[in-house]
């Protein structure tokens, strides 16, 4: 209920801070009373919600829209209360007002013109945005039963068979994840225990600690290879210690320290105080590398698009719906809009929120109804579509617990054609394997929150490739609002997004390769090495983005699983020979 509550109070202060924005930037932008009240017709007409706007003015003042009825006595209360502190300069906000099952709330900017003391706009808006919020979260996070019994089946079910099965664990998805410098080898004589391994983590300022069978790969923020080679030497008496030079085959060495980028901060209006996520995963440092191209397009299989939200404007390219192919592919839920603002909603143009990528485009493909829900078929069909248009990478923030042949041939197909597939997890907290995460073909996405814990409705499993922000994640909304709404199906898109990012800096990269750069840079939280709960660490966007350089990649790019193991086994086997 937390993670609701926080959904609900965050969303609602993106729509006061944007409304405050859109009122007073048509205060600020008008010359006269009759420019005035263009600006503010036009601002209306842009957000529905408003309801009706006063200019309080001695001399012109004037209303327009409607204050419904129901709300009309509240309002005239609140309208009081703002006009008092417009005579004191001063703006007004009354909070949220609830009335009859709808959200309303009051708002008053002052005159930017200080000699014209007591003029400013007072608003009503209608916040049926943290209604629908709130019924939509109540879904999402899984605090009422859905799908409704008897309309959708969500037991799993063995393949080809209507046989229900209970699912334990996923596909061992699982591989090896190695990085370059300030890094050793290290093989220990005994297993050290949790308590030593936390110890020795404290000591060397570790930054991540991997594992592959009994040999531990220690990467530490301020000691280089030969300081920490002298400190396990002195300390922990190994079998052996090693530089770690097992790295990608006919590379220059290359320090993909983030520290040395110069963060871009966006001039977005809600991105400073509203989305923490996007610095978290290091962002700013990336768009350094690569703002993103829009030769790359990024397929979001959801409820739809709003394609004429102001912060979504030529951000996407032709879709479809696959639900009613009579209609185009728009939102009438809010959660596509959502997941398409988090990976390229217009960066930089003073407007809500930023995406992650600056260019990539977004292909709205609708396989989701007005309740959220879609079956196996139109997934399917949505992913065939999407590689056949060209789609790079998919975004699929939904999910079951049954696996389907046709949905796991669909995925196959789609990766057989070079795209990277990205899905949420799930939001119930449970092991068990959702799909289409759980195919091997898919990268699957857990969620974090702002303090790098796994959020708590977040599934985990072997299965799990790596995590991104899940919690409270501000972006665009349907009717040309903005959000913030909690869940893997917000963790997605960020992975979605930084492929796209990758794929537009090094565009000769094949799927597979992008999904283990990925993997190979994310940070490691949790226990050491790949876990069940966040996979191999949360992404890294910049450490992602320089490890994807031609510069720094060989023509033979990155190894594949088995290749690698196979390296891993010769040079440790190397190793071992020249310590005996």
């Amino acid at each position: 209920m937390a993670t609701l509550q926080n959904d609900v109070n965050a969303t609602a202060m993106l729509c006061s801070a944007e409304c405050t924005k859109e009122m007073r930037h048509a205060l600020t932008s008008s010359s006269s009373t009759r420019n005035r009240r263009q600006l503010i017709r036009s601002m209306m007409d842009k957000h529905p919600h408003m309801e009706h706007m006063l200019w309080v003015d001695k001399k012109e003042p004037f209303s327009l829209g409607v204050v419904p009825s129901d709300i009309n006595s509240l309002y005239h209360q609140h309208l009081e209360k703002a006009k008092t502190a417009l005579s004191k300069g001063q703006p007004y906000d009354s909070g949220m007002i609830n009335q009859n099952g709808h959200h309303y709330m009051v708002m008053a900017t002052p005159d930017p013109d200080r000699s014209n003391k007591g003029s400013g706009l007072i608003g009503l808006v209608r916040q049926d945005i943290v209604r629908q919020v709130e019924r939509h979260q109540r879904r999402n996070l899984r605090l009422v039963p859905y799908p409704s019994e008897g309309r959708y089946r969500t037991e799993s079910v063995e393949p080809g068979t209507t046989k229900d099965i209970t699912v334990e664990n996923g596909e061992d998805n699982g591989n090896s994840s190695h990085y370059h410098i300030n890094e050793v080898v290290v093989k220990f004589k005994n297993e050290p225990e949790a308590d030593r391994l936390q110890t020795i983590q404290k000591d060397i300022n570790a930054q991540e600690v991997k594992r592959l069978g009994y040999t531990y790969v220690f990467r530490s923020k301020s000691m280089n290879a030969e300081q920490m080679m002298d400190y396990f030497n002195t300390n922990c008496q190994p079998q052996y210690v090693e530089p770690h030079y097992l790295y990608l085959t006919n590379t220059k060495d290359f320090d993909t320290d983030s520290s040395k980028l110069t963060p871009i901060v966006p001039n977005d209006s809600l991105y400073s105080d509203y989305q923490w996520n996007l610095p978290s995963i290091e962002t700013e440092r990336g768009w350094n590398v690569t703002k993103g191209s829009d030769q790359v397009v990024v397929a979001v299989l959801d409820t739809g698009v709003q394609s004429d939200h102001p912060d979504l404007t030529g951000q996407l390219v032709k879709g479809i719906n696959i639900v009613d192919k009579k209609n185009e592919p728009l939102d009438d839920v809010g959660h596509g809009t959502h997941v398409a603002g988090i990976i390229a909603a217009s960066v930089n143009n003073n407007e809500g929120v930023a995406g992650l990528s600056w260019y990539n485009k977004i292909m709205p493909v609708k396989v989701l109804n007005g309740e959220g829900a879609g079956s196996t078929y139109s997934v399917a069909e949505g992913i065939i579509w999407a590689t056949d248009h060209g789609a790079k990478v998919i975004n699929m923030s939904l999910g079951n617990y049954a696996s389907a042949q046709f949905l796991h041939d669909a995925i196959r197909y789609a990766y057989d054609n070079d795209v990277v597939l990205v899905a949420a997890s799930g939001n119930d907290n449970t092991e068990r394997p959702g799909f289409p995460a759980a195919y091997p073909e898919v990268f699957a996405v857990a969620a974090t929150d702002n303090n790098r814990k796994r959020a708590p409705f977040s599934n985990y499993g072997e299965y799990i490739d790596a995590a991104a922000p899940g919690a409270s994640i501000a972006s665009t909304y349907k009717d040309s609002q903005y959000a913030a709404l909690s869940g893997t199906s917000m963790a997605s898109p960020h992975v979605a997004a930084l492929a796209a990012l990758i794929r537009s800096k090094n565009p000769q990269l094949k799927n597979h390769e992008v999904m283990q750069i990925m993997r190979n840079t994310s940070i490691d939280l949790g226990a050491p090495g790949k876990d069940t709960y966040f996979g191999y660490g949360q992404i890294d966007v910049a450490r992602a983005l320089e490890a994807s350089s031609p510069s720094v990649l060989s023509l033979d790019r990155v190894l594949s699983l088995d290749r690698f193991k196979e390296q891993v086994k010769l040079r440790l086997a190397q190793i071992i020979k020249g310590y005996y």
